[in-house]
């Protein structure tokens, strides 16, 4: 049904200054009487999420397109002009191998260009994390990547950076959409003028730096120096991570980086995947299928913009399987910890970080080593937000999320997944040189921590009616929380739009010291937890489980497993989620 709000937002781009072919497509719409794309295009604006502005491209206020990422920018200038007045404001801009990718870099370069501000712009296609370490490199106040991450190939974003080279948050992300509400169309000058003296390219010098600061974070040079000849294969899945990630390995020290050939050409079509996402198996294929070929040690395969990774292993029965974001962050975590332990580095100053959604096994792992965690709402942005508000007083080593997201260090301060892909193959290399593999060392992880198991759930609901879907099912759980799930009781249920938790076995209440984020989460008697989120960058909504038991052998792995998958799935009906 299109508002009155909704034709007046359409009818204002068919007679404001916009390009021929936008007015076209608005004017098909109406004489096709096609009135759910025209809903779709403009029934909301576009706003920072959990991960910038994400959006499909094409024409509409709800859409990416150069008059969206122009607003976007033309706000982002307005805001850094008044935070930083009287002194020099630089930013840094990349892009990821996405369709208009290069197109909205350069429009976003010209605009900030002509406000005055000096540009550093990559000379071509670059991950996200090498853009965050260009912020604090080049000692820039801000910072963009075209990007949409892991999103399908019809979408296209834009992620902003502050000072330190983490994304925008509190109270910046606000001001910055007030700025951005503020600028007409008309106030942003599209005129392309090359060569602009305020844009300057991004020079190798600075992706040099970038390598000698991941060297830093190696723990196990001999064990890399022994396995050098590890067999790894990476895929980039047709994105940026190519430009990097075989570099950044071979700079360790590894010399036999297969790079997946079929999927090694940057496109934004994304020819042989459905999902360019390394969440999913799909997006592995020809990755495990070369893996087979050679008879490799790991595989890596990393998204668009590469600040996420994915890997498989060798299980205990020589089967190649794919291990998902928490396994793969609690590795990273037990690694790094055990080895700064070894290697005395640990002064009681260290800290972890990890999302709220992300296995309690990070937790049980820094409790043993003695090592401070924290748990921080859904997106990168808030493990970052630690290391800003930490710096000086403890010392950060790592830190997860379970959507295949990680950072070691502090030289970057956005999930990596070239200094990440770096320690896996590093851990992969110290666990052959001890006749060993990695899924071998996750065994030996559960059955020092117990046997956490998770699963993700998560349901697309697209356009205005999906969302209205998602916001019913979030109330429907708000108002009425289960009593038990899986045949456990509920004994706490966590609301973070509310900002309470609430003890259902003492009845009583107590406040959650978070910023507000629609999340809900429900806590069984034996630990178990579930929690519900909608997606802040795609149409979806996610249902997280977490289960747990204790493991008294390897031998028993398969049969604990299985149980705990018994167990979700149960919790799942118990939902209704089917």
């Amino acid at each position: 049904m299109i508002t009155e709000e909704i034709r007046n937002k359409a009818q204002s781009w068919l007679l404001g200054n916009y390009d021929a072919a936008t007015k076209n497509q608005i004017q098909q719409w109406y004489e096709k009487e096609n009135y759910t794309d025209l809903v779709d295009a403009f029934y909301q604006d576009l706003e920072f999420g959990t991960g910038g502005l994400r959006g499909i491209m094409g024409v509409g206020s709800n859409r990416i397109n150069q008059y969206t990422i122009g607003a976007a920018t033309q706000g982002l200038a307005n805001y850094l002009k008044k935070s930083f007045l009287k002194q020099k404001i630089r930013v840094a801009i990349a892009h990821d191998s996405r369709n208009k990718s290069r197109e909205l870099a350069e429009i976003t370069a010209q605009i900030f260009a002509k406000n005055g501000i000096l540009v550093y712009l990559v000379p071509a296609l670059r991950p996200t994390p090498f853009l965050s370490f260009a912020i604090r490199h080049l000692n820039c106040k801000s910072g963009v990547i075209i990007t949409a991450s892991h999103n399908p190939k019809e979408y296209n974003g834009y992620k902003a950076y502050w000072t330190d080279g983490s994304q925008l948050v509190a109270p910046h992300d606000k001001n910055v959409l007030d700025e951005i509400r503020k600028v007409k169309n008309d106030d942003i000058d599209f005129s392309p003028q090359p060569n602009h003296p305020n844009i300057s390219i991004i020079g190798e010098d600075v992706e040099n730096a970038y390598y000698e600061a991941l060297k830093g974070l190696c723990l196990s040079p001999e064990s890399i120096k022994r396995q050098e000849n590890l067999k790894i294969v990476y895929t980039p899945i047709h994105g940026a991570g190519v430009t990097m990630v075989p570099k950044a390995l071979e700079n360790i020290g590894f010399k036999n980086v297969n790079v997946v050939y079929l999927q090694s050409t940057p496109d934004g079509n994304f020819p042989t995947v459905i999902y360019p996402n390394p969440e999913e198996a799909e997006a592995m294929e020809l990755g495990l299928e070369e893996c087979l070929r050679i008879d490799a040690d790991l595989l890596l395969g990393t998204d668009p913009d590469a600040d996420r990774v994915g890997i498989a292993v060798k299980n205990h029965h020589q089967k190649w399987q794919l291990l998902n974001g928490n396994q793969t962050a609690s590795l990273l975590v037990y690694y790094l910890l055990k080895n700064w332990e070894k290697q005395g580095k640990l002064q009681g100053k260290e800290y972890i970080a990890k999302t709220i959604v992300t296995s309690y096994l990070l937790n049980e792992i820094a409790e043993h080593y003695k090592v401070e965690c924290f748990d921080t709402l859904t997106g990168f942005k808030y493990i970052a937000e630690y290391l800003r508000n930490l710096e000086g007083q403890k010392t950060y080593i790592g830190g997860g999320e379970e959507s295949y997201g990680f950072l070691a260090g502090d030289f970057v301060r956005d999930k990596d997944a070239i200094s990440a892909c770096a320690l896996i193959a590093e851990m992969t290399a110290v666990a052959k040189d001890e006749k060993k593999t990695l899924f071998d060392v996750l065994i030996e992880m559960y059955l020092k921590f117990g046997l956490y198991w998770e699963k993700l759930l998560s349901f697309t609901k697209k356009g205005k009616n999906g969302q209205e879907e998602i916001k019913n099912l979030m109330e429907r759980f708000r108002n009425t929380p289960p009593q038990t799930l899986g045949g456990e009781k509920v004994v706490k249920v966590k609301d973070y739009q509310l900002s309470i938790e609430k003890n259902l076995v003492e009845k009583t209440t107590s406040k959650l010291d978070f910023e507000k984020s629609n999340v809900l989460q429900f806590i069984t008697e034996s630990g178990s937890v579930i929690s519900a989120r909608p997606s802040g960058t795609e149409p979806k909504i996610k249902f997280y489980f977490s289960v747990k038991t204790h493991l008294p052998d390897k031998k028993s792995f398969d049969n604990k497993v299985s149980e705990l998958e018994s167990k979700i799935a149960a919790m799942s009906d118990d939902l209704g989620l089917g």
